[in-house]
């Protein structure tokens, strides 16, 4: 997961060994998951026209240096059986200067019913001098998950994979709108939320650690300081031994945005900032008054 993170300092976003870049950080929030007849859900967190800015940033040599920007927007779209549904995109690009050090052009776009069942997710990533396509189909045969995945490569080459699981199975998007509905007031300092995430080659368990609360000031024009929910995810070496990845701050609203990221990778650390809020379906009412 780090090396992936490593390759998505380009991507500034998290996560998975697999190089998911900032796409994968933006989605790994929080959330519970359970077996099929958990998986249709209620959407009370987000909207249709929702839009989200963020900056990244990168301590290279102790010098913070402006890695780039991502986009995560949501739309309403109708789906080709002509119901309702939704459609999330997270587009992550690395700033000029960061691209001396690691190019990152990453687009990311998932699909989901009304009810936030995931059905179609696509993520084009341009990190360094690699290129990859993942896609992920899903279904759901005989009240299981199924997840069909295809990754392909700069050369042409095609991997495929195909996992069925009695659990949900999410791609990084659709976990990160899943996890927002939930709510955390029974959350106890040190609980581990588990889920299932198709990562393009593969369905991988993750693990989520509930930190507990705490006020973040955001770099906005206003310095906003909001109160935020705060979790980890975190990696298991071969002695079963923690090693934390990402830090996630959540506010502490119905809206549960992410407002700020923190990485720590191989060669340093990496953040990155809510800067504008856009279409939020509920007041923020997280925002600590002054």
């Amino acid at each position: 997961m780090k090396n992936l993170i490593c390759k998505t300092i380009h991507r500034l976003s998290p996560p998975f060994h697999t190089g998911k870049g900032w796409g994968w950080i933006f989605l790994m929030l929080f959330t519970t998951l359970g077996a099929y007849a958990q998986c249709p859900a209620v959407n009370n967190a987000f909207q249709g026209g929702e839009r989200l800015d963020y900056e990244m940033y990168f301590n290279w040599k102790f010098v913070w240096v402006k890695a780039g920007t991502a986009r995560l927007k949501t739309d309403a779209i109708t789906l080709p059986d002509g119901t309702d549904g939704y459609e999330t995109s997270l587009i992550a690009t690395s700033s000029r200067r960061a691209d001396y050090f690691f190019k990152m052009r990453d687009t990311l776009i998932s699909r989901m019913t009304t009810q936030m069942e995931p059905l179609y997710f696509r993520k084009g990533a341009e990190e360094g001098k690699r290129y990859t396509v993942d896609e992920a189909w899903f279904s759901y045969p005989g009240g299981k998950s199924q997840a069909k995945q295809r990754r392909l490569h700069k050369d042409g080459s095609v991997k495929t994979a195909e996992n069925t699981m009695n659990e949900c199975i999410y791609d990084m998007l659709s976990i990160l709108q899943r996890a927002r509905s939930f709510d955390p007031k029974n959350y106890k300092v040190g609980e581990k939320i588990h889920f299932q995430m198709a990562t393009g080659r593969r369905v991988e368990k993750q693990t989520l650690i509930y930190r507990g609360k705490r006020n973040f000031e955001a770099e906005d024009d206003k310095e906003t300081t909001y109160r935020c929910l705060v979790f980890s995810l975190v990696e298991y070496d071969k002695k079963g031994r923690e090693e934390e990845v990402i830090t996630f701050y959540i506010t502490d609203d119905k809206n549960h945005l992410p407002v700020r990221l923190d990485l720590f990778l191989n060669f340093g650390s990496a953040k990155a900032f809510l800067k504008g809020i856009k279409g939020n379906r509920h007041p923020l009412t997280s925002i600590v008054k002054k």
